[in-house]
């Protein structure tokens, strides 16, 4: 048996159809969504997400804003400028590309941006209010890892899900959406002891640790669904997940493939959570 592929880019096309076609609606009523993007330094990978986003917003009806400034930027002028983009109305969604540079006090950084345009969702108000159940947005990764198990009407009430990684941004958001969703979750990490007999029992497996084949198939239960977070290069320089992919999807019912799963996902819950902006502010 060999898993069906969880296609990112076929989901994403279909989401950013309904984005555009609900972006035009807003435009036509003179509220075009507009998301401001800001990358501090010179991150190459950095700069590769930023350029996607931007284009992402291009193709798909929204206006953006791109900042970019150089690595020695002070803190104290990066916030002066959230605070202006806050109170522009033009700009429905503030989005700080991360990491930063060590001077740059990340937490300040991310509780400068109002809640109400927190798109990444990492506020500690979006993150509050998601163990609630009730935030303003969902952090775009984990959002878009519900949406492909969403997409094959995946049974999660009463299923077993390992998310292994523990990250604000991944790991714990996505372990409280599994659970909202009805999954009995364990949140696994890099150091967890014995990590095989959590996930050969899991019908869901979650990975995102950032370390190349950490699972393998002897750790996947047969049929299970297993969902690529991780980003990492292998030996040719090849850009490859947390899990090895060749011998796992022999193994799995349904399998994300790095790159073309989680990736494409992720920006395209950016732009949902953008326009939900927009249309808020729009009443």
């Amino acid at each position: 048996m060999t898993a069906t592929l969880l296609d990112g880019n076929a989901l994403a096309k279909k989401l950013r159809a309904d984005v555009a076609a609900r972006a035009a609606k807003l435009t036509a009523r003179g509220h075009q969504p507009g998301l401001a993007v800001i990358l501090v330094g010179e991150d190459p990978a950095s700069q590769v997400y930023v350029r996607n986003k931007v284009k992402a917003c291009e193709d798909n009806g929204i206006y953006s804003v791109f900042d970019r400034f150089p690595a020695d930027l002070p803190e104290a002028k990066l916030l002066a400028r959230i605070a202006e983009l806050n109170a522009d109305p033009k700009v429905h969604g503030i989005l700080v590309q991360l990491p930063l540079p060590k001077h740059i006090d990340s937490h300040k950084v991310l509780e400068a941006i109002a809640p109400e345009k927190d798109v990444d969702g990492f506020h500690v108000a979006n993150a509050g209010a998601l163990m609630t159940g009730a935030p303003l947005f969902r952090p775009c990764t984990p959002y878009g890892c519900m949406k492909m198990l969403e997409s094959i009407e995946f049974p999660l009430r009463g299923a077993r899900a390992v998310v292994v990684g523990a990250s604000n941004i991944v790991g714990k958001p996505m372990a409280m959406m599994l659970l909202q969703a009805g999954a009995t979750v364990t949140i696994c990490n890099s150091k967890t002891r014995d990590l095989a007999a959590h996930t050969r029992e899991a019908d869901v497996i979650v990975a995102a640790v950032g370390r190349r084949n950490l699972i393998t198939a002897d750790m996947v239960k047969p049929g299970a669904a297993v969902i690529d977070v991780g980003m990492n290069r292998d030996d040719q320089g090849k850009l490859c997940g947390d899990v090895d992919f060749a011998a796992v999807k022999e193994v799995a019912g349904w399998i994300t493939p790095v790159p073309g799963g989680v990736g494409p996902m992720t920006i395209t819950m950016l732009l949902v959570n953008t326009l939900e902006a927009a249309e808020r502010a729009a009443g």
